[in-house]
């Protein structure tokens, strides 16, 4: 497991009972989590000094109760030079994924590599598909890539680009598209585009501006296909990330390997990501990623 560690505005405090304890800053909040099928007692003080606390619906879904103390209504959290406005949002999330820290590192080794070693233009070319509001895009940005960011919610792609304000990165290469993913790609492919990195952050299932339907386990390898057209002759990385319980790091190794090395070669790796847990010493794993490199 790749662990982000390097957080000092972001704390998984502790974990149990299906629940995480978080610190956002100076901000307490409590969400549920799937995978924490553990039933500890819950000894950290915070547990009872949340300022906000998700609770799922039966029907799905599900609300935020505050239990009186006083938080904003959104703030901004830093990562080294990045900076993220984050809010308590719709099904528990808060804009920002923090164990994605850890891909963002191997990003931004593989550009500052990349941009050395190739002298064929001034940026290595990054397509962030499904890129919400714009982590790996930073990362990327801050590195020294053109990145083109894609995603189907406008107000995504706008938290996205105040993050890049946030961040000092407003003036660096990047286009900000509201677009289907799908259809983006297939008009890419057509325009003669090339990508030397490409990112998927797919969700399991979603909608499109147009109405859209995205369903993962059909989707996903017809996509993978569409995507590895994009390479260009020198690309050097393509990163799949996945939260579905479905799509095992093993599954999604197994389909790059299928889907890209007969045509591209190189090879397919996966892991699984993580945060730290500061009341135990543990790591929790958070979401899977596999990779396709040239080398």
């Amino acid at each position: 497991m790749r662990i982000a560690t390097q957080w000092k505005d972001y704390t998984l405090l502790d974990c149990s009972g299906g629940e995480r304890l978080e610190r956002w800053g100076e901000v307490i909040l409590i969400r549920p989590d799937p995978q924490v099928i553990w039933k500890g007692e819950k000894k950290h003080p915070l547990w009872s000094e949340a300022h906000a606390r998700y609770i799922r619906s039966s029907s799905g879904g599900g609300h935020w109760e505050t239990p009186g103390k006083a938080m904003p209504e959104e703030w901004t959290i830093r990562y080294g030079e990045l900076a993220f406005l984050v809010k308590p949002m719709g099904f528990k999330h808060t804009g920002l994924f923090p164990e994605q820290a850890a891909n963002w590192l191997l990003l931004d080794e593989t550009i500052r590599n990349e941009d050395k070693g190739a002298k064929r233009r001034a940026a290595p070319r990054v397509l962030n598909l499904f890129a919400y509001t714009g982590g790996a895009t930073l990362a990327c940005l801050a590195a020294g890539a053109h990145v083109t960011h894609v995603d189907a919610a406008k107000g995504m792609v706008d938290r996205a680009r105040n993050n890049a304000r946030l961040s000092g990165l407003e003036h660096r290469p990047a286009r900000w598209i509201v677009d289907d993913c799908m259809k983006f790609v297939r008009r890419e492919i057509r325009r003669g585009n090339r990508y030397d990195i490409i990112l998927l952050d797919p969700p399991s299932y979603g909608r499109g501006p147009g109405g859209e339907v995205w369903k993962l386990e059909t989707e996903l390898h017809g996509f993978i296909e569409l995507c590895g057209q994009l390479l260009g002759d020198d690309a050097s990385l393509l990163m799949l990330n996945a939260y579905s319980a479905e799509l095992s790091p093993s599954v999604m190794q197994y389909l790059l390997a299928s889907a890209l090395v007969p045509r591209l070669g190189g090879q397919a790796a996966c892991d699984e990501i993580g945060l730290p847990v500061e009341s135990t010493g543990l790591a929790l794993p958070c979401g899977s990623t596999a990779i396709w490199s040239r080398d």
